[in-house]
């Protein structure tokens, strides 16, 4: 498994971050996003949807569970399973479709409650935020063999 490590110091930096990787990973990929609360996971979800040509506002969908956003032709899903209790619960409501869809960008945030169902090409992302009150943060990417 390759692995990077990226340190930014502020929310633009991790948007751009992010937008770099959006225009570098081919369609159908799984983005697994770890990271505490307030960690810049919704910072980061908003520089991917940019990177990926988005102009609309990008919220975190922790009600919803799910937003679904349209570009070129394709989508991007931007999921929050901090409300899913386990993976039978987001089987039920059909999150095999988003996680298998071959022509989408799928983000999702608190996937630690999905583990055991993640595709096996699913990237892994953690982000951690200093614990000395400021903006920087510690992005590892994990990409699959």
């Amino acid at each position: 498994m390759k692995t990077e490590t990226l340190i930014t110091h502020t929310p633009g930096e991790t948007e751009a971050f992010a937008a770099r990787l959006a225009a570098e990973l081919p369609e159908g990929s799984v983005l697994a996003l770890y990271g505490n609360l307030g960690a810049g996971k919704t910072v980061f979800a908003r520089g991917f949807a940019r990177g990926l040509g988005i102009t609309e506002p990008i919220s975190s969908p922790t009600f919803t569970i799910l937003q679904e956003y349209p570009y070129n032709g394709k989508m991007f899903y931007h999921m929050d399973l901090y409300r899913i209790d386990n993976s039978d619960a987001a089987l039920a409501f059909g999150i095999d479709e988003f996680l298998y869809d071959q022509t989408a960008m799928t983000l999702l945030e608190w996937p630690e409650r999905i583990e055991d169902i993640l595709p096996p090409r699913t990237i892994i992302l953690k982000i951690e935020h200093s614990e000395n009150g400021d903006d920087t943060r510690t992005i590892t990417v994990s990409y699959p063999d």
